[in-house]
This record gives structure tokens, sequence and C-alpha cells, in this order.
């Protein structure tokens, strides 16, 4: 297999970022396309109390674990699979449980930092930024952290407002510089969806 088509799909929390991996992975198919997802490289904590975890700032860069996606970006490129990561948002820690990510001819990488760290934008022939209204985005995580990962109401606003608004504006937003497609209105934006997948699908 030759070099994969590697994509960096970034852009803040709930702004569509999934449903524009989907619609890739839609259109070229499920076996060409590997995604790695950056919520899974979170870093392990099994030492640190159930009551710390819970309060640290999981919207920092720092509370990723970028070595170990470095290296599964890499041997991805290197037609090798990987054992990505399984984060469990209920104990704010890494399982025991892996998801094996199979090389293809697109990968796609895919997260709220999916355009931070150097080293990996060097990755990348096709950088992409997700964007979508402040409250678009706070409504969407509201639901998905309600539904999925058995927050209050109270605990999503309070973690918004202390930690995820403030370290997007500081971390997240300034990454826009360096995408090469901007998709505005997130994943509902249609036009721009076909483009970046017909982008795509010629490079299969």
């Amino acid at each position: 297999m030759s070099r994969p088509f590697v994509i960096g799909v970034a852009g803040g929390t709930g702004s569509g970022k999934s449903t524009v991996a989907e619609r890739l992975r839609a259109v070229v198919g499920r076996e060409a396309l590997a995604l790695v997802q950056l919520d899974s490289y979170y870093c392990a904590q099994p030492a640190v109390p159930f009551e710390q975890r819970a309060q640290a700032n999981y919207d920092h860069p720092s509370s990723f674990d970028w070595p170990l996606l470095l290296a599964h970006v890499r041997d991805l490129l290197a037609g090798r699979g990987v054992d990505e990561p399984d984060y469990d948002f209920t104990r704010h820690d890494r399982s025991a449980a892996t998801r094996r990510v199979e090389p293809a001819q697109i990968v796609v990488v895919e997260g709220i930092f999916a355009l931070y760290e150097p080293d990996l934008l060097g990755c990348y022939d096709l950088k992409v930024f997700v964007d979508a209204d402040a409250d678009v985005r706070f409504i969407r995580r509201l639901r998905r952290d309600l539904v999925e990962r058995g927050r209050t109401v109270d605990s999503v606003i309070a973690q918004y407002l202390e930690t995820v608004r403030p370290m997007h504006l500081q971390f997240v937003e300034p990454t826009k510089r360096h995408a090469d497609v901007i998709i505005p209105r997130g994943g509902h934006n249609d036009p721009a969806l076909d483009m970046l997948a017909a982008r795509v699908a010629s490079a299969v």
C-alpha cells in the first residue's frame, strides 16, 4: 500500500468534527478510512484518586498523551495497525480495552487539538477546521455529556465556564490558522462537506 492520505480534523467541542469524519468514511468506504480519535488519547492516570481526576482540566493540551498518539499515526503511515486506547469518561481514565485501527488509504485524526501539535501537523496532507457558533457547540456538548458520559447539567455548565470556553479561546481557536480548509456551520454545511468529500475521494 502506498503512503496514506492523512487528514487532521479539528474544531471546538460540539462543532461537528465527528460528523465530518463519518461523512468522509461514508464516501470512501469504511475499509478505506482509518479513524483516529483524539478523545481516546487522554493520559492514563490510574494512580490519581477519582475525586482529583474529576476536577482535572481535560481541555488543556497537556491532558493528552501526545507521544502515543504520534507513534500510532506514524505506525499507520508505515502500514502498521495500532491498538487505540479506550477512554472511560465516567471514570476519567483509560479502561483495559483497546480498539484496533487497521491501516488504510485514508487516515483521519479527529479531535479538538488535531491541529495543535507541531509534529502531528507535519504528518497531514490536508488540515481541516470545523467551525460552529459557541451556543450551538455548547448545546451539542450538553446533550452528549448527559446521554453518553453520565454527567449532570450543573457539572457540564460548570466545566464549560471554568475550562472548556477559556481553553477553546486560548488553545483551540488559534489552531484555525493552520487549516487548509475551514468549514463553517459545522457538520450541517452540505456544500462544504461535498467539496471536501470529493477531494478525499480523489486521493483513494
